[in-house]
């Protein structure tokens, strides 16, 4: 059998230097979890949330999958970003991307690679939804760039859409929604400018951060 050993020791170095530096942290922590912000981002191995944003254990409630996808018809998520908005009260929502998405890069080079092509679907809706915008992008780097930032707001249209997000608009509920995307290349997070916290203002936003990319501000400001 081959254990994970040195997994174990990080791990305990890890503790070990939390509690040296603050010696109640864990103690707080296990006491309730109380995150500020709910993080739906890609499963990319590279793009760890919390290590990106530098904040601690216990502030972000995180939920990854390939592309950082907001389907409806996925209960995991909408099961996440419920108990997010309705127990945990959480209220920013950041969906978050990555250049150099390997899920988008797939999508978008439309080859068969079994099972997951009924994930990437989604991501080839996007593809066809901005056939135009796409199509005017002669660069393969520039078109996977543009694509990765385009499914981020089209994600982010999603939570806006979900019942959800709706249901706690109607109530009065602080919820607010965010368009990130993060370069591997410097570490750096970008707002993508997809920022909502009310419904009457979902249509507006969303043209206003597809025409930034139209124009190329987004890809610019790299």
């Amino acid at each position: 059998m081959r254990t994970l050993n040195h997994l174990f020791e990080r791990n305990a170095e890890w503790a070990s230097r939390v509690r040296e530096e603050t010696p109640d942290f864990f103690a707080e922590l296990s006491a309730q979890q109380n995150p500020g912000y709910l993080w739906i981002g890609c499963a990319d191995s590279r793009v760890p949330a919390s290590e990106i944003t530098d904040v601690r254990p216990g502030d972000m409630f995180v939920h990854r999958n390939v592309a950082n996808m907001v389907v409806h018809t996925d209960l995991n998520m909408l099961s996440v970003l419920q108990y997010a908005v309705e127990v945990l009260r959480i209220e920013h929502v950041i969906v978050c991307g990555h250049y150099g998405c390997g899920g988008v890069a797939a999508a978008l080079a439309g080859n068969r690679l079994g099972l997951i092509d009924n994930w990437l679907r989604h991501i080839r809706d996007v593809i066809d939804r901005h056939d135009d915008l796409l199509g005017g992008i002669k660069s393969d780097s520039d078109k996977a760039d543009t694509l990765c930032a385009l499914n981020v707001i089209e994600q982010v249209a999603n939570v806006c859409q979900t019942t959800i997000v709706r249901d706690a608009w109607d109530r009065g509920q602080d919820v607010c929604v965010h368009a990130w995307i993060y370069r591997l290349e410097d570490g750096i997070l970008q707002d993508l400018g997809f920022c909502v916290d009310q419904e009457r203002d979902v249509d507006a936003a969303y043209r206003a951060a597809v025409a930034r990319i139209t124009n190329g501000t987004i890809r610019n400001a790299r």
